[in-house]
C-alpha cells in the first residue's frame, strides 16, 4: 500500500518518502529515522522508554568478511533524539551464542556484562538489558514500545484473551517476564510456535512489531497500536461511567493553580526531607478525570504494571484528603494534617521494602512519594531534577491511560509486590544508578533572580544553571524577557527555568512570580535581588520622584522579593539564600549620590536586619558589592554613565579604564565576577555564614568593610 494511501486516527503517520529516499541503502540511518518518528508521538511511547534496531551486513574489520551485525538503542537512550552515537552495535551470531552458555533465569543478570564480548563498533554505547530480546528475534527491523493502547489489553485481566480474539492470532503473546536474557528466549519460543505473527504483546509490559524494512516495520507498528486504540474507543463506556464515574468536580482552572501553587512548597518541604527535589504540576483533563473519580481509590494503591513507568513513579502514589477548596493559608495546620500522610506512606513503602527484599537488595531508597494526586486540583511529581519530574508526571498519564483502557475493556491488573520491587531495586539498575554523575553543587536548589535578563542578572542566572539549579528569569521590561527565554531555552533546553515579568515595586507581580515558580518547581531555595537603577545627580538637581523612585526600586523592592520569598522558604522548611547584590555605594561617599549612595546603604543594613532575623530559619542572607559592572548593564545605558563621568571629569567612553585604574587590582569588573562570588555564598562551602559582605570591586580601600 502507499504511504500516501496511509490513514490513522489514533497514532501520527509521519514517514516521509522522500527523506527516507535519501537514506535509501543505509540500513542505521533508516533505524535512527523510524526511531525518532515512533518516538515524536508520546502515544507510541514516552521519553526514554522502548527500543528499537536492525541488523544488516558490515565488514568485520577483523576478518574483512560480510557479517551480520544488530544496531540496537543503547542503554539509557530516547528513541525520539537518538542518534547513532546512541546505538550499540553487535555481532549477531556471537550474541545467539551465548545462549550456549546460559544457565538459566537465577543467573540471567551475568549475561549483561558478556554482552561487551559481542561488541561490533568498540566506540558502540553500552548494550541495554533489551539486547537480546531483539538478538534473538531473525527479523531486520524490530520496534519495542510501550503504547498506552496497547498496555491497556496487556495489563487486563483477560488480555491474552482479547489479543487473540482482536488480532485472529496473528500477534502473539508472553506472560509478565522481567526484561533480560529469559525474555528474549521466551520471544523467540513464541515466534517458533506461532510462525507468521507480526508482533507479540508482553503481559503488563509492551509490544513487539517489525518487519523486513523499516518502512514495514514503521507501519506494522503502527498498525498494531491502532487497532489496539479503536478496540478501546469502541467500548469505552458499554461496561458503565469511565472510572466509575466522578465523585467530585474539579474547582476552577485559576483557583486549582493558585492551590496548587500554595501547597507546592509545603510537599516539596515534606518530600525533601532525604535530598533536596524539584516538583512538577499537572492538572490535565485526563489526570482530572482520574483523581476525581470513583475509582481512584481502588485503582490507586494498586500502582502502574509497566516496568518504565513504574521505575519513574513508584509503588504507588499519595493521594491527599484534601478538599479542592481547602483554606491552605494556615500552613502550619496544614502541615500538621500532611505529617500523618506522608508518615503513612513512608511507613508503607518501609514495609514494602522489607516484605520483598533478598538478601543482596541495595539498601532502601527514599521513602517519600513521586507522584501525589490532589483530587479536584491536579497532580505533584517530585524528582532530583526538573526533567525527571517533569517524565514522572508523563508516564503516571501513561498509567492513567492504560488503567482507563484496561476497566474500559476487562479489569485492571498491576504488576505484583515482588515482581515491582524486583524490577525497582534491581541490581542492575542500581548499578546503572552508581554510574550516573555526581550531582552538581546547585542540583535540586530552586533560584529566583530578579532583573535577571540582562546584565548582572542574567550572568548569575547562567552560572546557577551551569552549577544544577532551576531557575526563575525574570525582568519589567516584557521584551527583554522574551529575548533571554528564548536564549535560555536554546542553551539550556526547556526543563531548567521559567521566566515572569516581575516589576520588584509591584507586589503583584512579585506573587505571580513566586506562583511561577512554585507550579514549576515547586517552591524557591535561592533569592537574589539583583534588580536596580541608578540616578547620578547634584543635590540641587535631585527631585523626590527620582528619590522615591530609587527607594521604591532598590529597598522597598529588595523588601518585597525578600518578604515573599521568606514565606515559601518557611513553608518548605528547608532553609534558603537571600542575596542582595548591593553597591560599594552602600560603604563610600561620593560626588552627585546622595539618593542612590543612601539607598544602597539602606539595601546593606536591611540585610543586616534579615540576617538577624531569619537565622532560626536557616536562611542565609549575604551581600554581595559590586562596583562599575558595565558590561550588558541597563544602568550604564543612559544618564547614570554620563552623570558618572561627569563627577570623574572624564569621558563616558572613558569610564571603564577610569574604574579599573583606581582599583588596587587594576581589574574591569564583568557580571561573571559577580555571579562567581553569588556561588560562593550558595554552592555548600559557606552553608554556615550569614550577614557578610564579599567586595568584588577590584579592591576599592574606601569600600572595606570595618
Amino acid at each position: 500500500m502507499s504511504s500516501t494511501t496511509k490513514t490513522f486516527q489514533h497514532v501520527s503517520y509521519l514517514w516521509d518518502e522522500a527523506k527516507a529516499a535519501e537514506l535509501a541503502g543505509d540500513e542505521v540511518g533508516l533505524l535512527i529515522y523510524r526511531s525518532n518518528l515512533l518516538g515524536a508521538d508520546l502515544r507510541l511511547t514516552n521519553y526514554g522508554g522502548g527500543n528499537t534496531s536492525c541488523k544488516a551486513m558490515a565488514k568485520d574489520p577483523l576478518t574483512g568478511q560480510d557479517t551480520e551485525v544488530m544496531w540496537v538503542k543503547g542503554s539509557g537512550g530516547d528513541i525520539g533524539t537518538l542518534k547513532r552515537s546512541g546505538l550499540a552495535a553487535l555481532y549477531v551470531d556471537r550474541l545467539r551464542s551465548l545462549k550456549n552458555i546460559y544457565r538459566g533465569l537465577e543467573f540471567e543478570d551475568e549475561m549483561v556484562e558478556l554482552f561487551n564480548h559481542c561488541i561490533f563498533d568498540l566506540a558502540s554505547k553500552a548494550p541495554s538489558i533489551d539486547t537480546p530480546l531483539h538478538g534473538f528475534l531473525p527479523f531486520k527491523h524490530i520496534d519495542h514500545l510501550h503504547p498506552d493502547a496497547a498496555i491497556a489489553i496487556a495489563a487486563a485481566k483477560d488480555g491474552k484473551q482479547i489479543v487473540q480474539d482482536l488480532f485472529g492470532g496473528t500477534l502473539g503473546w508472553v506472560d509478565w517476564q522481567r526484561p533480560g536474557f529469559e525474555l528474549g528466549l521466551q520471544l523467540e519460543q513464541c515466534l517458533q510456535e506461532n510462525p507468521g505473527i507480526r508482533g507479540i504483546m508482553l503481559g503488563s509490559h509492551g509490544l513487539f512489531t517489525w518487519g523486513d524494512t523499516a518502512y514495514e516495520s514503521y507501519v506494522n507498528t503502527l498498525e498494531v497500536i491502532e487497532r489496539c486504540a479503536e478496540y478501546l474507543e469502541e467500548n469505552y463506556g458499554k461496561k458503565g461511567p469511565i472510572f466509575g464515574g466522578q465523585k467530585l468536580e474539579s474547582i476552577e482552572k485559576d483557583a486549582r493553580l493558585k492551590q496548587a501553587a500554595t501547597l507546592a512548597p509545603i510537599l516539596r518541604g515534606f518530600c525533601s526531607n532525604q535530598q533536596p527535589m524539584i516538583g512538577h504540576f499537572t492538572d490535565d483533563d485526563r489526570v482530572l478525570q482520574f483523581i476525581n473519580s470513583v475509582d481512584l481509590d481502588r485503582l490507586a494503591p494498586m500502582g502502574t504494571s509497566c516496568p518504565d513507568h513504574f521505575l519513574r513513579t513508584k509503588i504507588s502514589p499519595l493521594v491527599l484528603e484534601l478538599a479542592p477548596d481547602e483554606d491552605l493559608s494556615d500552613t502550619k495546620a496544614v502541615k500538621e494534617r500532611l505529617t500523618s500522610a506522608f508518615e503513612s506512606y513512608r511507613a508503607m513503602y518501609e514495609d514494602y521494602y522489607n516484605t520483598c527484599k533478598h538478601p543482596n537488595s541495595p539498601a532502601i531508597r527514599d521513602k517519600n512519594p513521586v507522584v501525589i494526586l490532589y483530587p479536584g486540583v491536579g497532580m505533584f511529581t517530585f524528582a532530583k531534577d526538573k526533567q525527571t519530574a517533569r517524565v514522572a508526571a508523563e508516564f503516571y498519564t501513561n498509567a492513567i491511560n492504560v488503567m482507563r483502557g484496561a476497566e474500559a475493556v476487562s479489569e485492571y491488573t498491576s504488576l505484583p509486590r515482588q515482581e515491582a520491587f524486583n524490577i525497582e531495586y534491581w541490581l542492575l539498575e542500581e548499578a546503572k544508578l552508581q554510574r550516573m554523575p555526581k550531582p552538581k553543587p546547585l542540583s535540586g536548589r530552586i533560584a529566583l533572580i530578579t532583573g535577571s535578563a540582562g546584565g548582572i542578572g542574567k550572568a548569575i542566572a547562567k552560572r546557577f544553571q551551569a552549577e544544577g539549579a532551576v531557575v526563575v528569569i525574570n525582568d519589567n521590561d516584557a521584551d527583554r524577557l522574551k529575548g533571554a527565554d528564548e536564549e535560555f531555552k536554546q542553551q539550556y533546553g526547556k526543563d531548567a527555568h521559567a521566566a515572569a515579568l516581575l516589576d520588584v515595586t509591584d507586589a503583584e507581580t512579585i506573587r505571580k512570580a513566586y506562583e511561577t515558580a512554585a507550579l514549576a518547581f515547586g517552591g524557591v531555595d535561592i533569592v537574589v535581588n539583583c534588580a536596580g537603577l541608578s540616578i547620578s545627580k547634584p543635590i540641587e538637581e535631585h527631585t523626590e520622584k527620582d528619590w522615591d523612585l530609587l527607594y521604591d526600586v532598590l529597598v522597598k523592592g529588595q523588601f518585597l522579593v525578600t518578604q515573599y520569598g521568606v514565606e515559601i522558604m518557611r513553608k518548605q522548611d528547608i532553609g534558603g539564600d537571600v542575596l542582595n547584590i548591593v553597591s560599594k555605594n552602600a560603604l563610600v561617599s561620593g560626588p552627585n549620590n546622595a539618593g542612590y549612595g543612601s539607598a544602597k546603604a539602606a539595601q546593606l543594613h536591611l540585610s543586616r536586619l534579615n540576617a538577624a532575623e531569619l537565622g532560626k530559619d536557616h536562611i542565609r542572607v549575604n551581600v554581595v558589592n559590586p562596583d562599575a559592572v558595565i558590561s550588558d548593564s541597563k544602568i550604564w545605558a543612559g544618564a547614570w554613565a554620563e552623570g558618572r563621568a561627569k563627577a570623574y571629569g572624564v569621558k563616558v567612553e572613558e569610564l571603564p579604564a577610569y574604574y579599573a585604574k583606581r582599583t588596587l587590582l587594576n581589574e574591569i569588573i564583568l557580571p561573571d565576577d559577580i555571579a562567581s562570588a553569588c556561588f560562593a555564598f550558595v554552592g555548600g562551602l559557606l552553608n554556615k555564614s550569614t550577614g557578610n559582605v564579599l567586595n568584588v570591586d577590584g579592591g576599592v580601600a574606601m569600600a572595606f568593610v570595618r
